[in-house]
């Protein structure tokens, strides 16, 4: 069953799956497909085959194209191009539907939970929303975005979802090989610009521009790392801090925790919920992301901040807690943070994800303990890409 590589199989493409593809079948195997959309007949060139009942390939030919394609906006969005973007090939309403059938199907496979999603848009439209990007300079020295599962740089000249002008003086110049370059435009329009480079085993960063960055949200301004945790979409860190604001309901005078908080965006909304005589403790292991925090909420007494790992952090901490929010990083929380927060008896627990797999294994875990899933927003933080954005609220 191995061997297919390079090899081109003409095949109908099936159900969308998590992670930019789509399945389908050919000789007893799946074969996951880029570039291709549910119900089209593609010549699908197989790209990956380490054996096994799978293998990888993209769509190179579409035979009977779904009425749902569009021609990318990118040229570099094709078979071999960059592999920065998932979905360029599809409307973008049609896209949001893709996600929303991924987050359906990961709960539904996970967590055992039957349940319609839909996928919101968010302010913009699905291009010129990237703010922070991550590019490497290839041997020519050219800034660019590395191929799908692959360390091949393709070399940028222009990119239709990052921020308008964000890229233009990084990708007008050469670069030492290698180099990889972290690039933030903030909330003021200004841009940040650290390069990465690895000598004798050590990664080195050198800030070139910037370092501190302006953002608005929540109704507050925030200073920070410019290349620390915040949203990449602009219209993202608002729109979730009002959904979580929504259902928290963490009662004044009660207590709250906020947890991988980041600078602290959703402490910032909890406080305002518990006011002065209630208590907020936010959670981040970040060093720097909790002096930001706490510089930038150093108006809001009843926060306080403790560096470290969630479920250290929180073996200590008073309980019980009236609510939770947590939005932790793509692998999600894991048993032992959600057994942490579990010990706390909150009354609700809303939960942001970034990874409907990770979300759909810890609102199973969450189950076992006695809390079912009330509620679920998801938004397109990240059109022509195949991540989405989820709020859970568990209670």
């Amino acid at each position: 069953m191995t061997g297919w590589l390079g090899r081109v199989l003409e095949v109908e493409v099936g159900a969308v799956a998590h992670g930019g593809h789509c399945v389908a079948r050919a000789e007893g195997r799946v074969v996951f497909v880029r570039h291709a959309l549910p119900g089209e007949q593609v010549r699908v060139e197989i790209t990956e085959d380490n054996g096994g009942s799978f293998c990888r390939g993209d769509a190179v030919e579409v035979l009977v194209p779904s009425p749902h394609r569009v021609p990318p906006p990118c040229p570099l969005a094709v078979p071999g191009g960059c592999g920065g973007c998932d979905w360029q090939h599809a409307e973008p309403d049609y896209q949001r539907s893709l996600k929303a059938a991924v987050v359906a199907e990961q709960l539904r496979r996970l967590a055992g939970i039957e349940r319609d999603v839909v996928v919101e848009a968010l302010d913009g439209g699905p291009l010129d929303w990237r703010s922070r990007v991550r590019l490497v300079a290839g041997r020519d020295g050219r800034a660019g975005l590395r191929a799908h599962h692959s360390h091949r740089v393709v070399a940028l000249d222009d990119c239709p979802i990052a921020v308008p002008g964000e890229l233009d003086d990084v990708l007008a110049r050469r670069w030492r090989p290698g180099s990889e370059l972290e690039v933030t435009q903030d909330g003021d329009g200004s841009v940040h610009v650290r390069e990465l480079s690895t000598v004798r085993g050590k990664v080195r960063a050198r800030q070139l521009t910037g370092g501190v960055a302006v953002q608005h949200a929540a109704g507050r301004d925030w200073r920070l790392d410019a290349h620390g945790f915040w949203q990449v979409h602009p219209a993202a860190a608002s729109t979730l801090a009002a959904v979580v604001g929504e259902w928290a309901e963490a009662p004044a005078g009660g207590s709250a925790w906020d947890l991988y908080a980041g600078v602290g965006l959703f402490a910032s909304v909890l406080a305002a919920q518990v006011g002065t005589a209630g208590r907020v403790l936010a959670v981040e292991s970040g060093r720097r992301a909790v002096a930001d925090g706490e510089r930038n909420l150093a108006d809001l007494p009843q926060v306080s901040w403790r560096a470290g790992r969630v479920e250290h952090a929180l073996a200590s901490a008073d309980k019980p807690v009236d609510v939770v929010v947590l939005d932790p990083p793509r692998k999600g929380a894991g048993k032992a943070v959600v057994e942490s927060i579990v010990a706390g008896a909150p009354d609700r627990i809303v939960y942001v994800a970034c990874d409907p797999a990770a979300l759909a294994r810890d609102v199973a875990t969450f189950a076992a303990h006695g809390y079912s899933l009330t509620d679920l927003r998801a938004f397109d933080a990240f059109p022509m890409t195949h991540h989405v954005e989820c709020v859970a609220l568990l209670s």
